[in-house]
């Protein structure tokens, strides 16, 4: 900044580094705007990277840390709904004027400690107020994707949209998928695990944005479930409820709580009482096409469905037998497998039985001294049953599963004791096959 303003330039601290430090916050990172073109940049500052040059933005590398510096500028066309097909360079003001949110568009003098505002923030930071600069209409047919960062502004502060802002973003809610899905995934990334997904969530759907990005969950809503488990109301009113209750969650865990019951709107019926048969694994395999269709990560495509698939499995666990509540218990990501059930129960009955003693169980085979309890060490393998004179076949995993059993019920702890259940079963299934 002071090596711009040396050689003559104008440079400012612009954006959310801004709006941050006005309502008391860290800011991540520091954007600069300057009158300084690009080329005048690079010759200022040895370590540069053109990644826009021709937008006028240029990377600045000082100790390590990256600088983003663009030039003052103005722009016109969005035939893509995303990049301008003209720019040019201009002034301060007008270079503001073309940004997102009055909140972000505000520039700070470090040198002076002055704010410099032309487009009316620090009013709307007063009055907690998300508001586009400009014609909203605009706005975002620069770039679709502000729609929904203004539901993310509008979640992380729990500000309110403006009126005009807010009848844009309906009036060009359906636009949101000439968005590409990566731009997407990440505002959406940015939702979930800020600080009051549930209300992100809810702006989506009022703004008729989430119909358009995540159909399936807008499908929940007006889904009745049973009031004697579920006396909250429908899927979606059960589901905001648990977003409500997510403090700072991993990406997964949030995903998991939105997609946890998407299966059930396919899967719902009415006999004795209101049902939703297999809609864990329904759900499971819809979570697995949103996220791909998403361009989520195929690890976190995995991890997110499998808390889906899983998630009922607590209702049985008074019910499980040791070597099957064991295995339950070592599966991947379990502490969060845990923390939805927690989430899950809180947000419809309330009885938190299955997870004080899931939690118990799972606390104790965890100690280290303990860690072999869950995973034991094998003590027979398929040659040892070649040895003994078995075929090998089909039978061999259901020795060794049966010699896991016992290990984990605490029924065998020797090499020999595995030996003879393994022939004990082979004879056993001998009888039953007629082999």
């Amino acid at each position: 900044m002071q090596r711009l303003r040396s050689r003559g330039y104008e440079a400012y601290w612009v954006g959310g580094c801004v709006r941050d430090l006005l309502m008391g916050d860290r800011a991540q990172d520091y954007d600069i705007t300057t009158s300084a073109r690009p080329e005048e940049i690079m010759s200022i500052f040895r370590h540069t990277i053109p990644v826009g040059a021709k937008f006028g933005v240029v990377i600045v590398r000082i100790r390590h840390k990256s600088y983003e510096v663009a030039t003052f500028r103005a722009e016109s066309g969005y035939k893509n709904g995303r990049h301008p097909d003209r720019v040019w360079f201009s002034t301060a003001r007008q270079d503001v004027k073309r940004r997102d949110f009055t909140i972000n568009g505000m520039l700070y003098d470090p040198v002076a400690e002055k704010v410099i505002d032309h487009v009316g923030g620090q009013k709307d930071l007063e009055r907690k107020i998300i508001r586009a600069i400009g014609n909203p209409d605009a706005r975002f047919s620069e770039d679709k994707l502000r729609m929904i960062r203004a539901v993310r502004f509008a979640a992380r502060f729990d500000y309110r949209i403006e009126n005009k802002t807010e009848k844009a973003i309906q009036r060009h809610a359906s636009e949101i998928m000439d968005t590409s899905a990566e731009r997407i995934r990440d505002e959406l990334s940015y939702i979930l695990t800020g600080p009051n997904p549930g209300i992100g969530i809810r702006i989506l759907d009022q703004l008729g944005l989430l119909v358009h990005i995540l159909p399936e969950v807008s499908a929940m809503k007006g889904v009745p479930q049973p009031p004697e488990f579920h006396p909250e109301g429908d899927v979606f009113q059960h589901t905001i409820l648990m977003l409500d209750r997510l403090k700072s969650p991993s990406l997964v865990l949030a995903l998991g709580v939105l997609f946890h019951d998407v299966g059930k709107p396919e899967t719902f019926s009415v006999s004795d009482r209101i049902r939703f048969n297999k809609h864990q694994t329904v759900g499971a395999e819809m979570t697995r096409k949103i996220m791909r269709r998403l361009r989520f990560s195929s690890e976190q495509v995995r991890r997110v469905s499998a808390l889906v698939d899983q998630h009922l499995r607590f209702i049985d666990v008074h019910r499980m037998k040791e070597s099957t509540l064991k295995r339950f218990l070592r599966i991947e990501d379990f502490p969060i497998h845990l923390e939805l059930h927690r989430l899950d129960c809180l947000a419809s009955h309330g009885d938190l039985s299955a997870w004080r003693y899931c939690r118990k169980r799972h606390l104790e085979f965890t100690k280290k001294q303990a860690e072999e309890q869950l995973v034991p060490k094998p003590l027979l393998t398929g040659h040892d049953l070649i040895k003994i004179g078995l075929k090998p076949g089909p039978i061999f995993k259901k020795i060794l599963r049966e010699i896991e059993d016992a290990q984990l019920e605490g029924r065998i702890r020797t090499r020999s004791q595995a030996m003879a259940l393994a022939r004990k079963t082979a004879a056993t299934q001998e009888q039953t096959t007629g082999e």
